[in-house]
């Protein structure tokens, strides 16, 4: 027997308050931030809008069920494969297309700003790597080892093309997003651990050799892989920061230094005294750790603790496979970002230029974080309980 609750019991107030609580931190951190004196600018009201725009985003998406984004989820991909083809192959002189920090990663859309499309491709990968892997699963019931290398083909072969145009802007921190996404979902797949254990191993092993060479076989990458001067700057400043204190390794300087100062409670709202590069964006946690210090980073971690928390347990209640892949593919989207830009600000993992979720200015970041929740409101909002059966047949 299927209860028909109401929308309002459907929708999830839990979440929308989380979200208000980051809304909150968010302003407050950029408030805090801005008065370094970098960019003239109040980006407070900016953010807010953002923030609005997102919730506008939200209902649009709870107004589709998860039937509909599966099958249009080849189409949604494809969208998301063809922005990053144009900005590609864009000429840079076009006044539609504009480099920051030396990547050619955004659209400048006259009077709208700048418009990131990677942010918005995370979801767009999340939606077709679930689509994927349910109907893969779907047609091969009697699981062996070679459907499941096929599985594993599949993905790499989803995952390739955007990381190949991301890749060619450069910008190594949204393709390592991509690969904890990917990672993340070939877990919960179905695939074999005797697959997926010498997998990840391996990538592991790889990964070393990649660091390794970034300090010893510079020539080669470039050559090779395509890696930027710029990206070797950022291993070798995160390795030894206080080696380049006026170029790549400022940064973390100064993001330490304002951390560590911060001390137990902080100095105060605004009460900062180091001052800390692109404070609003991508080193906001700096700024929380000084203003609040260890305490205050500790809710903030906290917080993210919550939201993470609720996300699982919100992808534990579905039953529908094609909606517990999304979910799983949006934590693992949330989680690394969280990881990486606050292991960045303290020295345990290089610098990407990766934003703090619904904290760091910027709407593409915030739309793009909404964008991927409005799939888990709608998820839930769609989702249908019974009162007799766990597994109830449709």
């Amino acid at each position: 027997m299927k209860l028909n609750n109401r929308p309002s019991d459907r929708f999830d107030w839990t979440l929308a308050f989380i979200l208000l609580l980051f809304l909150i931190v968010s302003t407050v951190a950029i408030a805090s931030a801005q008065t370094t004196g970098q960019y003239n600018i109040n980006f407070v009201p900016s953010q807010i809008q953002w923030y609005v725009v997102g919730a506008a985003i939200i209902a649009v998406m709870m107004y589709f069920d998860p039937e509909q984004y599966k099958k249009a989820a080849w189409i949604i991909y494809g969208g998301g494969v063809f922005l990053l083809f144009m900005l590609f192959i864009l000429p840079e002189g076009m006044e539609l297309v504009a480099r920051r920090n030396n990547a050619k990663s955004w659209f400048h859309l006259p009077g709208l700003g700048s418009i990131q499309p990677a942010e918005f491709m995370k979801t767009f990968y999340i939606i077709g790597a679930a689509r994927l892997i349910t109907m893969h699963n779907e047609n091969n019931l009697n699981r062996t080892p070679q459907t499941d290398l096929l599985l594993l083909a599949k993905i790499m072969g989803l995952l390739i093309v955007p990381l190949f145009f991301i890749m060619k802007q450069p910008d190594l921190g949204t393709a390592l997003v991509f690969i904890a996404i990917t990672a993340a979902l070939i877990l919960v797949s179905g695939i074999t651990w005797k697959i997926i254990v010498p997998l990840y191993a391996g990538t592991a092993a790889f990964g070393a050799i990649l660091i390794w060479m970034a300090v010893y076989m510079q020539d080669f990458l470039v050559k090779t892989f395509g890696f930027s001067a710029y990206q070797f700057a950022r291993i070798y400043s995160w390795l030894d920061p206080y080696a380049y204190p006026s170029d790549e390794g400022r940064h973390l300087i100064t993001s330490l230094n304002a951390i560590g100062s911060g001390m137990i409670g902080g100095k105060g709202f605004q009460g900062r005294e180091v001052y800390v590069p692109e404070a609003h964006t991508d080193f906001i946690f700096a700024i929380i750790g000084e203003d609040w210090g260890f305490i205050g980073a500790s809710l903030v971690i906290s917080l993210y603790f919550v939201l993470i928390y609720h996300l699982t347990r919100t992808t534990l209640q579905l039953k529908d496979p094609f909606s517990t892949y999304v979910c799983t593919g949006i934590i693992a989207m949330i989680t690394f970002h969280v990881f990486q830009n606050v292991g960045m600000t303290i020295q345990l993992l290089p610098i990407t230029g990766i934003p703090l979720p619904l904290i760091s200015y910027g709407g593409s970041s915030i739309m793009g974080n909404m964008l991927a929740l409005g799939l888990v409101f709608s998820m839930k909002f769609h989702h249908r309980t019974y009162m007799f059966s766990a597994d109830p047949e449709e």
